[in-house]
């Protein structure tokens, strides 16, 4: 192992750090300063800017302006490659190995060692995982393959390679999301013993507990800027989440008072094994219910086996008083229930095909006539629903991959809009858009509620969340852990419900 940094100097600094993604600001300031031999925290809501930022550490994407210091010295990556050999390692939440090589060979792999006729030494190597397991006190069997191993196993077979990298910055980023308890601990000691060896680790995590039992140091963002750092032992968790959520949400969620009717959806006892426990609850006509909680929670999840995208192995969905069977979507649709994805691109939208055929995607049926279908009757019903969310575009025959990330989610709204539902579920609304178009999107989602809609609303943005529902269900590992009108929710009492903090949240 090479001389590292002596503790508290400063092993990695980036200042005013700014990213742009066309008209899509991601970062305005991002500032981070690690020092040798410390665990240092960066939390913040999701789209705090926590990933871009990460991202141009690692190498992946380049900054459009600011300061990025390594060991004092000014770098600028290029790629992966290049941060790899400055030695930085990112040590990712589920790790990507290759299945069918051994573990050693996961971790020596494009640079074997070789001997003197130029065959690779597999003893060196096998010798070598040992002594880098042993450092790290974990025990792996360096011969078995990967494919099968643990999410936690993984994670440590990333940090071996890492170390025989001589990796000087160790960037986790949210690592324990699928560990049990034991596997967390496991690796905390490893985080400790590579902190102590003068290393220093950036942790990315949405639990407070794990940050205030780990790190010495906490830096918060939001909204793609630096807000504050500090000690671990001069702050607190409700402090913590003041800086993460404390921004003015009244003029971005304009949400009407309306009358509130009867229950349109009903779920009771949903359950799916690994996945959520015991789901109930209702929404009525001209509600907004919100699902919130941290990335992984199972929030849709539950959305997709309530469509019937997803199975369940037990409990029950009524619309209208209704049962719906399980793992039938189409069902689902005729009944008046309608999923907008996250993931809009992969899951909403064909990409190539037009603004118009993918705004009647879900109606094609209803369209036809004698079994054919007519460009006019396309475009006249994609029409009605492209003017009401006025998605911009030249004309409804635009390849709806050309257009800008708001307005896809327009289209994507459009087509699920056009089946006229009973029950519309929409899972990150505003993911990836300007404020112009959440503005928009928040404006129709609260007409739709006072046209006696039933909305369930999936949304990692807490002032999205605060802003919009009418009642809030916290989902915590599966399960929901608190059910707050609009009148008592608040961020610190999603955000303690959401990480588990407290237990009147839950």
């Amino acid at each position: 192992m090479s001389d590292l940094p002596t503790p508290s100097a400063s092993a990695l600094e980036l200042s005013h750090i700014a990213k742009a993604f066309g008209a899509v600001i991601a970062l305005t300031n991002g500032t981070l300063r690690l020092q040798a031999g410390s665990i240092h925290a960066l939390v913040g809501e999701n789209g705090a800017g926590k990933s871009t930022l990460v991202k141009i550490v690692a190498g992946l994407y380049q900054r459009d302006a600011g300061d990025f210091l390594l060991g004092g010295q000014p770098v600028d990556f290029k790629s992966t490659a290049d941060a790899k050999s400055a030695g930085i390692a990112v040590i990712y939440q589920e790790p990507t190995l290759f299945p069918d090589l051994s573990v050693t060979e996961n971790i020596f792999m494009g640079r074997q060692p070789r001997g003197a006729l130029g065959i690779v030494d597999r003893r060196a190597m096998r010798t070598e995982a040992l002594s880098l397991f042993e450092r790290l006190g974990v025990s792996i069997d360096p011969d078995r393959p990967a494919l099968g191993l643990s999410i936690a196993d993984q994670q440590i077979i990333e940090i071996a390679k890492a170390i025989s990298l001589d990796a000087r910055v160790l960037i986790m980023d949210e690592p324990t999301a699928a560990l049990s308890g034991v596997e967390v601990e496991r690796l905390f000691a490893v985080a400790r013993s590579l902190r102590d060896e003068g290393r220093a680790i950036l942790f990315i995590s949405h639990r407070f507990d794990e940050v205030f039992e780990l790190c010495d140091t906490v830096t918060v963002m939001r909204d793609g800027a630096y807000v504050a750092t500090s000690p671990i032992e001069e702050t607190t968790v409700d402090e913590i989440v003041r800086q993460m959520v404390g921004r003015d949400i009244t003029t971005l969620f304009p949400k009407m008072d309306v009358p509130i009717g009867d229950i349109v959806l009903d779920v009771a006892g949903l359950s799916q094994p690994g996945v959520f426990h015991d789901i109930s609850f209702h929404v009525r006509a001209g509600e907004i219910v919100a699902l919130a909680g941290l990335v992984g929670a199972g929030r849709s999840e539950i959305a997709r086996a309530i469509f019937g995208v997803d199975p369940y192995s037990s409990g029950s969905v009524r619309v209208g008083g209704d049962v719906l069977p399980r793992h039938r979507p189409t069902v689902s649709m005729a009944a008046g229930v309608a999923l907008v994805p996250e993931d809009r691109r992969q899951q909403g939208l064909v990409l190539e095909s037009s603004v118009a055929r993918n705004a009647t995607l879900a109606i094609r049926r209803a369209l036809t006539r004698f079994g054919l279908l007519s460009t006019s009757a396309e475009n006249d019903a994609a029409h009605v629903w492209a003017g009401r969310l006025q998605v911009k575009t030249a004309s409804l025959d635009t390849e709806v991959g050309t257009l800008s990330g708001g307005n896809q989610q327009k289209v994507v709204l459009a087509k699920w809009l056009a089946t006229q539902p009973r029950v519309l579920f929409v899972d990150e609304p505003t993911r990836g858009i300007d404020v112009g178009t959440k503005a928009e999107v928040h404006r129709l989602l609260s007409e739709l509620a006072g046209d006696g809609m039933a909305i369930v609303m999936i949304s990692s943005e807490l002032p999205e969340v605060l802003g919009m529902a009418d009642r809030v269900l916290v989902v915590h590992e599966g399960r929901i852990t608190a059910e707050l009108p609009r009148s008592e929710a608040t961020a610190e009492s999603v955000m303690f419900a959401a990480t588990h903090a407290s237990g009147e949240a839950a």
